[in-house]
């Protein structure tokens, strides 16, 4: 009985986008939107920002830590 941001995990892609309502959302932002605190952030547009360009230097630190998951350690 998962439900939540990190979707329902029925295996039917069709209701992962569920909301607290009980309204299943066609896209990313309007799912996103429905589980927003009022007056924490602002609302997502139509398509979802790049985290990169929000908070520089991500980018390197995300790729070092994945070299590290996709290295010989892991496989």
């Amino acid at each position: 009985q998962v439900r939540g941001l990190c979707g329902t995990f029925t295996g039917d892609q069709r209701d992962e986008f569920t909301t607290p309502e009980g309204d299943v959302e066609p896209g990313v932002a309007a799912f996103a939107n429905a589980f927003r605190a009022a007056g924490a952030c602002p609302a997502l547009g139509p398509s979802i920002p790049d985290p990169c360009y929000g908070f520089p230097g991500s980018r390197e630190r995300a790729e070092a830590a994945c070299a590290v998951l996709m290295g010989p350690a892991f496989q």
